[in-house]
Formats: structure tokens, sequence, C-alpha cells
């Protein structure tokens, strides 16, 4: 009496449970289409618009970030360095160059998929352009590392993976089709563990 009740509640029990989880994996897998790669650097200039794909608004609308209009600004991230290895807070980085033309930018570093760091940290979690020293090319040179050195550091994660976002500020190129032709900063590695 009641064995097809009960069949049927286990089948929508599964079929509901197994489309919410592959819709959150999905989500978490991609941030949508249309990513332009620099080097190590990833960006998806058209998550915010009205033109973005579903996958995007999915994930814009799970996430709960406020993204910036193409004319306001544009999120650069990277989670691997000009060799293709993944970056680890085990090693130690040096980032070097310029940033595309932007009014200010911004640079932290986070574990993937984790939070901004906190305002409150007693060290260089975040750098920005008006604190950073340049040369008299105008260029920057930015050791990443977990423990302090000298001149422009920014703090990472002491383990596991990071990434790092990079965000321009009222930038020509956020609303141009010309991303391509940009030069990003370089990310070379300069160590791991005591060496």
């Amino acid at each position: 009496m009641f064995r097809v009740p009960i069949l049927i509640a286990i089948a929508l029990a599964i079929a509901f449970g197994g489309g919410i989880w592959s819709t959150l994996v999905a989500l978490d897998a991609t941030v949508g289409f249309g990513a332009i790669k620099l080097g190590p650097w990833e960006a998806f200039p058209e998550v915010q618009t009205a033109a973005a794909d579903p996958y995007a608004k999915s994930h814009r609308a799970n996430g709960g970030r406020l993204l910036y209009a193409s004319a306001e600004g544009l999120v650069f991230t990277a989670s691997v360095d000009d060799a293709g290895a993944r970056l680890s807070g085990n090693c130690t980085y040096r980032l070097t160059g310029h940033t595309p033309p932007a009014r200010l930018w911004t640079l932290f570093a986070a574990p993937p998929g984790g939070a901004p760091p906190s305002a409150q940290s007693d060290l260089p979690t975040a750098l920005n352009s008006r604190i950073v020293l340049r040369d008299e090319a105008g260029s920057f040179d930015i050791a990443l590392a977990a423990t302090a050195r000298p001149g422009n550091w920014l703090a990472v994660p002491a383990n596991g993976a990071f990434r790092l976002t990079l965000t321009l500020f009222d930038t020509p190129t956020a609303g141009s089709s010309g991303l391509i032709d940009l030069t990003m900063p370089r990310i070379e590695k300069t160590g791991c563990g005591n060496a």
C-alpha cells in the first residue's frame, strides 16, 4: 500500500537532489563564456552586461557579488604563473611590469573561491596603484610571499593555492574591443620552500 508512494518519493528526492547538485557543480566550474586570456591573467568583460550568457548570470546571482559596468571597471584573475604552474603560498613570486591604463587599480591574493582579505589584517594583503613604488619608467616590482620582503610586498596565504585579483577602475580598456592587445604584469616564480 505504501510501496508506490515511497518509491515515488525516493525517485523525486534523487531527481531534485541530483539536479541541485549538478547545478551547483556547474556554477562552481565556470564563471561563464567569453573569457579573455592574456598570459596567466583572465577576464570576463561581458559578465556584467545584458549580453552575458546564462551561466554567467547564474554565477553572478549565486555569488551575490557586485559587478562593475563596462565603463566602470574590469577584473582580471590569475591562478597560475607565467610558466603555467599553479600559484602556491609555499613559493615566492615577482609581479613585474605595468598594468593597462586605469585611474586606479587594486591587487589582492585570496584562496580560490575565498573571500577577499580582511581590512583588519596587520599584513599588506592588498595593494593599489597609489601606494606601489615604481621606477623611472613607471613599472613596478612586487614580491608575492607569505613572509615579509623589502620594497613592494603583497602577503599571500601561507599554505595552499591562491589566486591574484587585479581590478582596473575607470579604465578605457573595459569598454573597448582592444583587450587582446593589452600588456599585463608578469608573474615569475622566484623560489619554493627554503630556497
